[in-house]
């Protein structure tokens, strides 16, 4: 296709036919997970599972590509498909516009995780890991302005484990028995903010479960969450192209 033509430059049309073929579930669709997905379309990937509950907040605007003033109150899922359907009419979408629980997914080649609540993170986290499903996840984006900062490893590699977000995650999955052998975007610059912002959240997801939990607002700059997302979905892109792997 010819929206494709400067990829098969660098990579060859056997390549971006492998792309057309994989199947890639993005879990968030904030400040990370947004430009994760539409770099992904653009890259050529075949099929999306784009995975948010939420609707746009005006609080969005600063960093999340799908969040304008015109948008304020729509779906973040339904936002990013019509997106990525403009991006690649042919692409193949799935649309959960549900918060993530249990669910259980064994025909994705890859997932992204950009959950930014902690349960559904770890739950997440740890199906992929007992299902074999290759997955990256992003360790905090918020906090921070120095995008030159982040940089890819396992999880057991991390350098900043004291900070609050990647240590609990840690934690969460050590008692589960996870240590390594899951993908993260991380950064090694020190979290920041100006004073912290905490509530209480209840959600009914789709199927009636009742899900109460305190959301901690960090302080987001228009910088780091969109590298985070496009780090990932490059890192994704190049695990399945023949030269990387």
């Amino acid at each position: 296709m010819e929206i494709f033509s400067r990829n098969t430059l660098f990579w060859g049309e056997e390549n971006q036919k492998i792309l057309q073929t994989k199947h890639v579930a993005v879990f968030g669709l904030g400040g990370v997970g947004s430009y994760c997905a539409e770099t992904l379309a653009r890259a050529g990937i075949g099929t999306l599972t784009i995975f948010d509950f939420d609707k746009v907040s005006t609080s969005n605007i600063n960093r999340q590509i799908i969040a304008l003033n015109s948008t304020i109150g729509e779906s973040k899922a339904r936002l990013t498909a019509s997106r990525l359907k403009d991006i690649n009419p042919d692409i193949k979408l799935n649309i959960i516009e549900d918060f993530y629980t249990t669910e259980n997914f064994d025909n994705i080649d890859f997932a992204a995780d950009a959950i930014d609540t902690m349960r559904s993170k770890i739950t997440l986290l740890e199906m992929c890991k007992k299902n074999n499903i290759p997955v990256i996840s992003s360790m905090g984006a918020g906090n921070r302005i120095d995008p030159s900062q982040l940089y890819i490893c396992d999880i057991s590699e991390i350098e900043n484990k004291n900070a609050p977000f990647v240590s609990n995650i840690i934690y969460q999955l050590k008692k589960r028995g996870i240590i390594s052998g899951i993908t993260v975007v991380a950064s090694r610059e020190k979290p920041f903010s100006i004073k912290k912002i905490s509530e209480t959240e209840k959600i009914i997801t789709k199927s009636g479960e009742k899900i109460e939990f305190t959301k901690i607002t960090p302080a987001s700059t228009p910088f780091v969450a969109s590298c985070a997302g496009i780090f990932m979905a490059s890192y994704i892109t190049r695990a399945f192209l023949k030269e990387y792997n």
